[in-house]
């Protein structure tokens, strides 16, 4: 299981929100240079990140940040963030991104998503399932910053996206999101056993090396870790080792 240390950028800086709200906000002093080097000196060979400037309004004034992170790991960096259109596509893998994150439009349209899979790769598209259960316990996918309800079902898009080709979906319980109270084990099991052959990565609630093992045996193939890395819970390395 690969772990993918996170960083969400808002107006230039390193931020972690709980459960998506962004009314619950924290801020991190070190710049998003210094996150990187500490990621790669520490055996990250992956990065992920997230825009969430283009997230919540669509629009973003922090595609150079984004790029001199790029070229400043030495490894591959998966990008997501308010990805709308085909252009944003074309422009995060021309800033040298070697994976696109794709939510709320793969929700919304998964036809059209899956011609841009056709066209630069189905390996070079991620898709994200940001999942709130319902008050009847039903999955669901809220999209646009996590502020809209779709009204699709988790169960529902997951099997209409395979079917369109793509492999690749990293998974958020969004009530677990930035909480540190534990990945939801139980969640990707379920869905291991809809479809053994997607590649899933685990996001949200990671809080200590207790949950990382946890998800050793639920059948993902990576986990992203956030707020856990940024206050020091541990430490990638140990992560890494664990």
């Amino acid at each position: 299981m690969i772990r993918i240390p996170a960083i969400d950028l808002r107006n230039h800086r390193v931020v972690r929100l709980k459960q998506g709200d962004y009314a619950q906000q924290t801020t991190f002093a070190d710049e998003p240079q210094a996150w990187v080097d500490n990621f790669s000196r520490d055996g990250a060979k992956h990065l992920h990140l997230v825009d969430l400037d283009a997230a919540k309004d669509g629009a973003s004034a922090q595609r150079e940040l984004i790029r001199d992170l790029i070229y400043r790991f030495h490894g591959g960096v998966q990008v997501g963030g308010g990805v709308r259109n085909e252009s944003d596509i074309e422009l995060l893998l021309a800033l040298g991104a070697s994976r696109v994150v794709i939510g709320s439009v793969a929700v919304k349209d998964p036809e059209r998503v899956s011609r841009w899979g056709e066209r630069y790769g189905f390996d070079r598209i991620v898709i994200a399932l940001d999942a709130k259960r319902d008050e009847d316990g039903v999955w669901r996918l809220p999209v646009h910053g996590w502020t809209e309800d779709s009204g699709f079902r988790l169960s529902e898009r997951f099997a209409d996206l395979l079917g369109a080709g793509f492999r690749d979906f990293l998974c958020t319980d969004i009530d677990r999101d930035g909480m540190l109270t534990g990945p939801n084990v139980a969640l990707y099991r379920t869905l291991g056993k809809i479809e053994s052959r997607a590649r899933m990565i685990a996001s949200g609630g990671i809080g200590s090396l207790d949950d990382v093992r946890a998800l050793k045996d639920s059948g993902v193939a990576a986990c992203v870790i956030g707020r856990a890395l940024l206050e020091g819970k541990f430490s990638l390395k140990d992560a890494i080792e664990c």
